[in-house]
């Protein structure tokens, strides 16, 4: 697929992103106090390039590596989906607050893999490129045929849903490694103080550090007495 449409792609899910402020921050609302308890947890069960996950088997996995980046392709200074871990993200997701989403997304995974093989006589994963972004569209269009719950629009919007959450929400939760996501549009982090021409200031934010949740629960931990 082209250079131009994987920057179109991409422009659209950091637009959307931003244009919605709430995603940003992250999918999920916490307190200082629930961030302490999850910061605890470590968030990557998963081998992003492979391995058994948290909820997913070893071929979904891989399947949602592959489909995810497709939706938000890397390029040389701006990282994908792949590289900030998005897959990492739902699939520890699926193992805990979006359980109750585990079946729809065995379901649609499996659908898609018998459209891939029906129409191009292989998995998601071996298809090239191009042929990946056909898939994604038909399911965008509810044209990909074979699915029944969930609808191919559905599961299509559910996969870009959360690949924008993993790209762009705190890295306590699994996704955004590296904060690849927050620094992609120049987001801050929790930081402890701005300074008068941060404040006025309308340009993207790129002074280091930049800092999420689990690093601040950690600095809230009081120190273990000898």
């Amino acid at each position: 697929m082209s250079k131009d449409h994987d920057e179109s792609r991409r422009a659209f899910l950091v637009g959307a992103t931003v244009g919605a402020a709430g995603a940003v921050a992250g999918a999920a609302a916490v307190t200082e106090a629930e961030a302490k308890t999850q910061a605890s947890a470590p968030a990557t069960h998963a081998s992003v390039g492979g391995g058994h996950g948290a909820y997913l088997n070893d071929d979904d996995l891989a399947t949602v590596v592959a489909y995810t980046e497709r939706l938000m392709p890397g390029a040389p200074g701006k990282p994908g989906a792949k590289e900030a871990g998005v897959a990492n993200y739902i699939d520890l997701a699926l193992a805990g607050a979006y359980a109750d989403q585990g079946d729809m997304y065995r379901r649609g995974l499996a659908a898609l893999d018998v459209f891939c093989n029906e129409k191009y006589k292989d998995s998601f994963v071996y298809l090239k490129p191009a042929q990946q972004d056909e898939v994604i569209t038909a399911m965008e269009e509810g044209k990909a045929t074979g699915f029944s719950w969930p609808s191919a629009q559905s599961f299509f919007n559910t996969l870009r849903t959360h690949t924008m959450e993993g790209m762009f929400s705190d890295p306590v939760y699994g996704g955004n490694k590296d904060f690849a996501g927050w620094k992609l549009v120049g987001f801050p982090g929790a930081q402890p103080t701005f300074t008068a021409a941060d404040m006025a200031s309308n340009k993207p934010f790129t002074r280091v550090p930049t800092i999420g949740l689990q690093a601040r629960a950690k600095a809230a931990t009081p120190a273990k007495r000898g």
